[in-house]
């Protein structure tokens, strides 16, 4: 099938998903379809719905046909779980979600429960695996661990005589990866010169800037999502700061640069390696542009997460839980991130984490 997959994906476009009338397996996605990460549950939905599209022109799984169903949890822990137990209503077996680690820690609770394999393409707080509430908990993105250890060695090596300010959301993923990043640029000798928290959706930053301004401060490093990330990037250049910004994951959208204009150039981050750059994804990258949808950011990862999943059933011969489990604990998966497998966490076996950076409107390694 794992050929089989990639080699039906040439040619096709946007594939009207009535043909999965006759289909009768559920699976879903669920991320922020809506809200100010909204760009983020398009990425994942324009996967999901990609990934769907080619398994059934080849044959489905098994021979059956799937169906999709998407879930907005706006990114809301109490959505999350509400979102989860309306995919049990549905009967689905497998879940491609959710983006926020936030949602999709307590959501692994319903899933574990009811049965549903999980597989996230983007939530990277450890805790998510680390205290996994039952064994058909996955992800194919990396842990915030991982990335903060690029991002806090690079900050106390490249930039250990600047004065650094380290600031999160409070969010799961946020706090999390500010922390992890924290923690190895302090083990590593060097200690920021500002620590604290931001309130996540507002549109003015003009104090916190103030206040960086008045620290002279050289590197801000961001625990957040793209959106306050870009307004506060916006706001120190017309406050007349060249502070670098640097942030994670979070900001693999174009809208940072809608957000950001020129003042966004030289923003660093850190992101798994380029998927669109795979030969095995070209194809999907293909249909998916070709369909006028984006495969930027979490894309390919949510299609790379339906597409273990299905090779998984297929090895296990039905969608039963346990055999599934089994199928993926032990398998190895070709699919547009590479090949993977997943260690005894949950955690998936690709490369970590690489820099990169914002020019001209545009993200590319650094």
């Amino acid at each position: 099938m794992k050929n089989s997959i990639l080699a039906s994906v040439a040619g096709i476009t946007a594939i009207a998903l009535s043909s999965t009338a006759m289909a009768d397996i559920v699976i879903g996605t669920a991320g922020p379809m809506t809200g100010q990460y909204a760009s983020f549950g398009a990425q994942m939905k324009a996967g999901a719905e990609q990934a769907v599209a080619d398994i059934n022109a080849a044959g489905g799984v098994n021979g059956e046909m799937l169906v999709l169903e998407v879930g907005d949890d706006a990114c809301d822990p109490k959505q999350a779980v509400a979102v989860a137990n309306q995919m049990v209503g549905k009967g689905a077996v497998f879940m491609a979600g959710h983006f926020c680690s936030g949602s999709s820690i307590p959501a692994s609770q319903v899933y574990a429960e009811e049965g549903i394999i999980q597989i996230t393409p983007a939530s990277t707080n450890p805790k998510f695996t680390d205290e996994r509430p039952g064994p058909g908990v996955y992800r194919v993105c990396g842990r915030d661990d991982q990335q903060g250890q690029v991002a806090g060695n690079t900050l106390a090596t490249e930039f250990g005589d600047k004065n650094i300010a380290i600031i999160h959301d409070k969010t799961a993923y946020g706090k999390g990866l500010a922390d992890a990043t924290k923690a190895v640029m302090n083990a590593a000798g060097k200690d920021e010169a500002v620590y604290e928290a931001y309130t996540a959706g507002e549109k003015d930053y003009t104090a916190l800037v103030s206040k960086l301004k008045s620290e002279n401060i050289d590197v801000l490093y961001v625990g957040g999502y793209h959106t306050e990330a870009g307004l506060m990037k916006r706001q120190m250049a017309d406050q007349g700061m060249n502070t670098i910004l640097i942030s994670g994951d979070a900001l693999v959208t174009d809208e940072y640069w809608s957000i950001t204009g020129p003042a966004g150039e030289g923003t660093l981050m850190t992101f798994s390696p380029d998927p669109r750059k795979n030969p095995e994804a070209a194809p999907v990258v293909e249909a998916l542009e070709a369909a006028g949808k984006t495969a930027e950011g979490y894309a390919l990862y949510t299609y790379a997460a339906i597409q273990a999943w299905a090779d998984a059933v297929e090895a296990a011969g039905s969608t039963d839980y346990d055999a599934v489990v089994e199928a993926l604990d032990s398998g190895e998966f070709e699919t547009v991130l590479g090949n993977l497998s997943f260690d005894e966490k949950g955690d998936v076996t690709l490369p970590g984490y690489v820099w990169y950076e914002w020019k001209d409107g545009n993200y590319d390694y650094r």
